[in-house]
């Protein structure tokens, strides 16, 4: 029986560029945090968006819709910047 070595996984970097398109086109959608491995802030993002969609007929759903706005635009620029959080994904891995 053939022993195999254990060590550490080989872990690809995540692509910045892609990672900035994504936020930039779906950062409402949370899109860029599910790439990046940040699942629950993408499902903030997703569920913020969908509430805000669905409730905008009784005008409330604007405001949900302004604050994930905003909070992408940050996000895209803290990816522009390779800065913060979003300078690596969620296993610490920073992105090329």
């Amino acid at each position: 029986m053939p022993m195999y070595a254990m060590g550490q996984p080989q872990v690809h970097p995540k692509s910045w560029p892609v990672a900035l398109l994504l936020a930039f086109f779906f950062g409402t959608l949370g899109v860029h945090n599910f790439y990046l491995g940040n699942t629950s802030r993408g499902v903030a993002q997703l569920v913020l968006t969908l509430i805000g969609w669905a409730t905008s007929i009784i005008l409330i759903g604007f405001f949900f819709l302004a604050v994930v706005g905003v909070w992408a635009f940050v996000e895209v620029i803290l990816i522009l910047l390779r800065s913060g959080s979003m300078a690596h994904d969620s296993q610490g891995v920073p992105l090329k």
